[in-house]
């Protein structure tokens, strides 16, 4: 490792939980990914977001114990490195790095559809690019600031989720328990009993919905008593993620006039605000959609700049790109070069066709957990996290639990020819040639 400057400790709790919920974008799931999860199992949409709620916890868990015996700026691959070894350690590098770096583009890309309320025709590209460049901009400034700037980003979104809820549950049109006992799914053209199959492929896409709990221990490095308060702020991070994605979905769920009309609809969300909130709700929630995903890009640009800033501490690169990453701002105390190169390769991949970024960033999710579940499972065998303050509860449960989950998840991508295959072998070749 070379000497590189540490980061200061200057956050507590709620600066980390405000970054890490950024990272979530609760508001950009649920316009973005839960539309997918409604369109596949209907009503049934609530089962499979409890569903996916399970395995997510189960994998909190795990993100817990081993962020409390490493508490590390380079996230995933630290852990794992340091539970399955080097390989591991460089095969999740990789992982990271690309999928952190493609978030950028793929998020910012959908911020023209949301700023079409009030700028119709905005073009895709140049708004992605700004979106990258004014997140760059950001995440160069002093971690605090950046925290009270997502915070407040994050109470718009949280605002506009609450309108979206607010409305959706004083129109209820159906019961609960008929909902959670009788789902209904499109059968053909006809509303009829949603399959147990299209309940269960749907947790695969709430899964993806909820992740982004973990992104906590990427700023564990500048967080007071960061081994006996991190695994709180990952549980902490996932409970309100649930929660902020859960209700708006029930709510339109129980509250949509016309429930085949909403399944059908490639905007559930939208069409429900706008239909029965109104024209000026409608504008509203959209542009705290726009903030959400911008809020989303600063966060990832902080991310991926502690990536790149632990992988020059550990050596990874040429003696130069080494030094050059760890290398932090004097007065913002922020790795200012690795995030402008994060910033300038994030707006490079702006102008790759978009099924394209979604074929390489697809399937990251499912290796960064399943080689986070091996991690446990070994470092618990073999001792390396003995030290953790923080140890999961009925160990190996959550891991194990994980991993069959996770096993579907490969499964389900596998036999998609389209996209899940394409994201699976993508995956799996970046892994591969970064731990050659």
């Amino acid at each position: 490792m070379t000497n590189a400057q540490p980061f200061r400790r200057s956050m507590k709790v709620f600066g980390v939980l405000m970054l890490t919920l950024s990272s979530v974008t609760p508001a950009s799931s649920v316009f973005v990914i839960l539309p997918s999860v409604i369109q596949q199992a209907g009503s049934g949409a609530m089962l499979s977001l409890l569903g996916a709620g399970v395995v997510s916890f189960c994998m909190a868990f795990v993100y817990a114990e081993l962020a409390s015996a490493w508490p590390l700026a380079g996230g995933e691959y630290a852990m794992a490195g340091r539970g399955l070894g080097s390989f591991a350690a460089f095969t999740l590098m990789g992982a990271n790095l690309v999928g952190y770096t493609l978030v950028l583009p793929v998020l910012s890309l959908g911020a023209a559809e949301y700023l079409g309320v009030v700028w119709p025709g905005a073009p895709a590209v140049p708004v992605a690019v700004a979106t990258i460049v004014v997140a760059t901009l950001s995440g160069l400034l002093n971690i605090r600031l950046n925290a009270w700037v997502t915070g407040v980003f994050l109470a718009v979104e949280v605002l506009a989720l609450a309108a979206l809820t607010a409305v959706g549950f004083s129109h209820g049109a159906r019961p609960i328990a008929e909902v959670l006992v009788h789902p209904q799914a499109m059968v053909g053209t006809v509303l009829g009993p949603a399959p147990s199959a299209a309940i269960a492929l749907a947790i695969t896409l709430a899964i993806f919905a909820y992740n982004g709990f973990g992104a906590a221990v990427y700023f564990s490095e500048e967080m007071h008593e960061a081994p006996t308060k991190i695994a709180r702020t990952i549980l902490l991070a996932l409970a309100i993620t649930l929660t902020l994605e859960f209700l708006p979905t029930a709510a339109v769920v129980l509250g949509a006039p016309d429930l085949a009309a909403t399944i059908r609809s490639a905007s559930p969300f939208g069409d429900f605000i706008n239909g029965v909130g109104g024209r000026f709700l409608g504008v509203a929630v959209s542009l705290g959609v726009a903030f959400a995903i911008i809020n989303a890009v600063i966060a990832s640009v902080l991310i991926t700049g502690r990536i790149l800033y632990s992988t020059g501490r550990d050596l990874a690169w040429h003696g130069a790109v080494n030094h050059a990453f760890t290398r932090l701002h004097p007065k913002f105390d922020s790795p200012w070069i690795a995030m402008l190169i994060t910033g300038a390769v994030g707006v490079g991949f702006c102008f790759i066709p978009f099924h394209l970024l979604l074929v390489f960033n697809g399937m990251a999710v499912v290796a960064t957990y399943i080689a986070l579940c091996l991690a446990a499972i070994a470092a618990r065998i073999t001792g390396a996290s003995a030290h953790a303050p923080y140890r999961m509860p009925l160990f190996p449960l959550a891991p194990v639990v994980g991993l069959i989950a996770l096993a579907g998840v490969a499964w389900a991508n596998w036999i998609d020819p389209t996209l899940g295959r394409p994201s699976l072998l993508a995956t799996a070749g970046v892994m591969i040639a970064f731990g050659a």
